[in-house]
C-alpha cells in the first residue's frame, strides 16, 4: 500500500491498517523486551507516567513505590522520556523514516511541518476495562452543527496503533468522522451499546493502524489478553495552537526540551530535532492549556 492509497482509506473510513512488511526496521522482539520491563515499572509505581484505572482522561495520579497505583494501569506514558533507559528503541519507531512518509502524506505537510506529540503505550488493564464512546476532541455534550463544523476542518495530525501482540481492542464505527451523531448514537449507552456498523479493528502484531481521532471509537480491554499497544501521535505546524490542548495535557512540555538524542542516526536526530523544536514552539506560543474535563 502506497501513502496515497493509504489515505484513500483514511478518509473514506477514518482508519486504515497498514502491514509490517512496511516497516522492516520495526524490531518487535527488542520492544517487547523494553515494553514489559517497563511496564513492570508502571504497576509498581517505579515509572511514574501512567494511565491509572479507572480514569479514561487526563489528568492521572502519580504513583511512587511506596504508592503504587491502587487499581492498576490501562497506559504507560511518555515513552521517549529522557529518563527511559529505552528511550532509544522507541524513538526508532516514532522516527522511522517510512512512518513519516506515511505521516507526510496522511496530513499533508512537509518534513520540516511535522511536530513531536505524543508516544505512549496501551496495556493491558488489571481488571476489565472499557472506554466510553467518544471522539477525542469533540464533547459529547456537542450538538450537531458543532460536530460538523469541526469535523470538517482538517486535522493536521496523524494518530496510530503499533501492537507488540495481537490486538482486538480498538471498536470504530467507519465514517463517523464525516458526520455527525445519529440519534442512535447519541441515546447509546456509552459504555454497553452495540452501535450500528461497529467494526472490532483485529492487529497482528506489527502492523499499524492510522485512525481519525474524531471517528466514534471505544477501547474494550481484557485483563486476560496480553496488550503492549505503542500509541502515537505526529502533528503539523499547520495547525497552529489548535492541537497544544490535546497534546500538552499530557505533560510533555514538562521534559521535551531535555530530550537527548545520543545515540540517534544521522538522518533521523536532524528529523528528531526539528519535530522536538516544532512542539516546544507550540508550547510557547499556546500558553497554559489546561484540561478537557471529561471524566464522570
Amino acid at each position: 500500500m502506497t501513502p496515497e492509497e493509504a489515505l484513500t482509506h483514511l478518509t473514506r473510513d477514518g482508519f486504515v491498517i497498514l502491514p509490517s512488511t512496511l516497516f522492516p526496521s520495526i524490531d518487535i522482539p527488542a520492544l517487547r523486551l523494553a515494553a514489559s520491563t517497563l511496564t513492570t515499572q508502571a504497576r509498581t509505581g517505579h515509572w511514574p507516567y501512567i494511565r491509572s484505572l479507572p480514569k479514561q482522561f487526563p489528568p492521572w495520579p502519580t504513583p511512587t513505590p511506596s504508592t503504587p497505583p491502587s487499581q492498576g494501569i490501562w497506559g504507560v506514558q511518555h515513552l521517549l522520556h529522557p529518563s527511559n533507559p529505552s528511550h532509544l528503541l522507541f524513538a526508532k519507531t516514532y522516527f522511522d523514516a517510512e512512518l513519516l512518509r506515511f505521516v507526510r502524506v496522511l496530513i499533508g505537510c512537509e518534513e520540516e511541518e511535522l511536530v513531536m506529540e505524543l508516544y505512549n503505550m496501551l496495556v493491558r488493564p488489571d481488571h476489565a476495562f472499557e472506554l466510553r464512546w467518544h471522539r477525542d476532541d469533540i464533547p459529547a455534550e456537542a450538538v450537531a452543527e458543532e460536530e460538523m463544523e469541526r469535523l470538517t476542518k482538517p486535522a493536521w495530525h496523524a494518530q496510530w496503533n503499533l501492537p507488540l501482540y495481537d490486538d482486538s481492542s480498538l471498536i470504530v464505527v467507519p465514517g463517523s468522522h464525516r458526520r455527525p451523531r445519529t440519534q442512535i448514537e447519541r441515546e447509546a449507552d456509552p459504555y454497553d451499546a452495540e452501535l450500528p456498523g461497529q467494526q472490532v479493528v483485529r492487529l497482528k502484531a506489527g502492523e499499524v493502524v492510522f485512525y481519525n481521532n474524531n471517528i466514534l471509537h471505544r477501547g474494550v480491554y481484557s485483563e486476560d489478553a496480553e496488550r503492549m499497544t505503542l500509541h502515537g501521535s505526529i502533528g503539523s505546524t499547520k495547525a497552529g495552537t489548535e492541537r497544544a490542548r490535546n497534546v500538552l495535557q499530557h505533560g510533555v512540555g514538562e521534559w521535551a526540551e531535555k530530550y537527548d538524542f545520543s545515540g540517534f542516526e544521522e538522518g533521523m536526530v536532524e528529523r528528531a530535532k526539528g519535530m522536538r523544536r516544532n512542539l516546544v514552539d507550540m508550547g510557547e506560543r499556546s500558553g497554559e492549556v489546561g484540561f478537557y474535563s471529561r471524566d464522570e
